[in-house]
């Protein structure tokens, strides 16, 4: 293996936006690392789309919340490659309880964090002192603008707000190894996670959203890509929101704002 190469190690890289990103990376020059826990056939899918296209990828299997299988991964990454420049922490390994706090049990709720943040935490452990070692590296972590709203979805916002606090920490203390660490918090997604959601609440947010639209995985794929990229060096730190600007029409003034013409 070309050991000049940039290598990216995604996490849930086997479908959804992780596959998105994947595919977008690699066009991109980079040698990709599709992780996946437990479908292998899908994360073959993506390395032959990636193959297709003219790019290079592998799979590797990875529950990433066993710190013993991230160890043995990363490893194998490093003694293959000799090198991880970006780390996308995409994985989702828990799906959020959608239910009310009177039914939100403990063992829910704990799931839901741990889920969250133990991926990140090894992943980070791991890789982090790799890019020490070089003295260079992108690290970006995938949250959801579900961080700071309300509802059914306490669990799930708390996990993600509890990843961006996270996200910051280890910020503070990369820039020194020569290490940007952001966030991206994304809206609602196109994929298969949310095909349960009604054409009504689709219709709801596309009209809450300054662009009309919703985020489809490629535009997921291409926010990450920015974010990486070298320009982007400048940059730390930072929770970044791609929704389609649902963020700013659903705090607009909007009874009001004839009187302030």
């Amino acid at each position: 293996m070309n050991q000049s190469k940039r290598v990216a190690l995604i996490s849930g890289a086997g479908r959804g936006i992780g596959a998105a990103m994947a595919k977008e990376m690699a066009g991109r020059g980079y040698h990709v690392i599709v992780n996946y826990r437990s479908d292998a056939r899908a994360a073959s899918e993506v390395v032959a789309a990636i193959e297709a296209g003219g790019g290079t990828g592998q799979a590797a299997q990875a529950d990433v919340c066993a710190e013993d299988q991230v160890r043995a991964m990363v490893d194998r990454v490093w003694a293959e490659h000799g090198r991880i420049d970006l780390m996308v922490c995409n994985a989702n390994t828990v799906m959020p309880p959608f239910v009310p706090f009177a039914e939100l049990t403990w063992d829910m709720f704990a799931e839901k964090i741990n889920g969250e943040l133990a991926g990140s935490y090894f992943l980070t452990q791991q890789v982090l002192e790799l890019m020490r070692q070089r003295r260079s590296g992108r690290i970006i972590y995938i949250s959801s603008t579900a961080s700071d709203t309300i509802g059914m979805v306490m669990a799930h916002s708390v996990a993600k707000a509890a990843l961006n606090t996270f996200s910051r920490h280890v910020a503070g203390m990369a820039a020194q190894y020569g290490v940007t660490v952001n966030t991206i918090a994304f809206g609602a997604v196109h994929t298969d996670a949310t095909a349960g959601f009604s054409e009504d609440l689709w219709k709801y947010m596309v009209d809450r959203s300054v662009t009309a639209r919703m985020v489809e995985p490629e535009d997921a794929a291409r926010a990450v890509a920015l974010v990486a990229d070298d320009g982007f060096g400048v940059a730390s730190g930072q929770l970044i929101r791609v929704d389609g600007g649902f963020d700013v029409l659903d705090k607009q003034l909007h009874p009001m704002t004839e009187y302030f013409r």
